[in-house]
């Protein structure tokens, strides 16, 4: 385990007295060559050496390929962005990279933890890979690898051990940029809003963007952080002058600002629902049943994510002044 990973595993764990084996990484962390490729993705390249598997409208543990994946191939090496919900995910994605460029894999972005988005990290952990990730994403590993850990192996019907998770080797507080030769992408560390840890990531040769799930179409956005921050977070965004992005679930990419659209209004309409329920008096329980959306027919799974986002909500705005 390189140093800088096991000072922060460590200084991560001394906060959660929990005893997690997460941070026990096994021999499995050691460097090891690509395996060969057991699947195909399918890709498009959206914009200039910036490659994305589409994901599909699907339920965590349940379907596969549920979230958008990608890599930006620069002049020295190439950068993976979010790595799938599996290992199976991440090596699909590694054999379309080896099939698009020999250049080597140098980081690899974690937009932020959940899992149809990261527990494929394994698949690239190998000398030369730099794994990179918001400022609170080894704490919110911690709290949640364990069971990721558990309900994957479930779904896979295998064991899966504490080497599927990989923690960031660099953190981002701020911005950082890296540089693949020839294009350099910024990663940026948000505010509270989808998580408490969200990045993205803009490359500067295309000025196409990789939003993760700050931006969701085609699937209806889901509450994990903070309804206002993500509100706000959305407004500056919507400011900068992207030529595409690639959002977190939907198509692989879409026009900006166009493409905040739909999580904006959605989560401003909830949000000035659940604060009427409020000023009204009324429980959470009966919140969660009762407040509908103009918007409940045009996403899948909307039943299946709507409740949870109106008690997240409800929680939160609960306290206001």
């Amino acid at each position: 385990m390189p140093a800088d990973r096991e000072k922060l595993a460590a200084r991560v764990a001394a906060l959660l007295p929990l005893g997690l084996g997460i941070f026990a990484l096994s021999s499995a962390d050691a460097a090891s060559p690509p395996e060969p490729c057991p699947t195909r993705a399918d890709i498009a390249e959206v914009a200039s050496g910036i490659f994305v598997r589409a994901g599909r409208a699907g339920i965590v543990f349940e379907d596969d390929a549920v979230a958008n994946v990608g890599f930006v191939v620069g002049e020295r090496c190439v950068a993976v962005v979010d790595t799938g919900g599996s290992v199976a995910e991440g090596r699909a994605l590694d054999c379309e990279i080896r099939a698009v460029t020999d250049r080597p894999v140098c980081f690899v972005i974690n937009t932020h933890v959940h899992p149809d988005h990261m527990l494929g990290n394994a698949a690239f952990r190998r000398d030369g890979v730099e794994f990179i990730g918001h400022a609170k994403l080894p704490r919110a590993m911690a709290l949640r690898g364990d069971t990721y850990l558990q309900r994957a192996a479930k779904s896979e019907g295998r064991e899966l051990d504490a080497s599927h998770i990989v923690m960031p080797d660099r953190t981002v507080t701020d911005t950082v940029a890296l540089d693949l030769g020839g294009r350099t992408l910024t990663v940026r560390a948000h505010r509270s809003a989808h998580t408490d840890h969200d990045v993205s990531v803009v490359d500067d040769r295309t000025n196409a963007a990789f939003v993760g799930d700050l931006t969701f179409l085609e699937h209806v956005p889901v509450i994990d952080g903070s309804i206002n921050g993500w509100i706000a977070e959305l407004d500056a965004l919507k400011l900068e002058e992207l030529a595409v992005v690639v959002p977190g679930h939907g198509p692989p990419s879409a026009g900006w600002p166009a493409a905040a659209e739909p999580t904006a209004q959605y989560l401003s309409e909830l949000r000035e629902r659940v604060r009427a329920w409020i000023s009204r008096g009324g429980d959470l329980a009966s919140a969660q049943v009762k407040i509908e959306h103009s918007r409940s027919n045009e996403w899948p799974l909307f039943g299946f994510y709507h409740q949870r986002n109106v008690g997240a909500a409800y929680a939160e705005l609960e306290w206001e002044d």
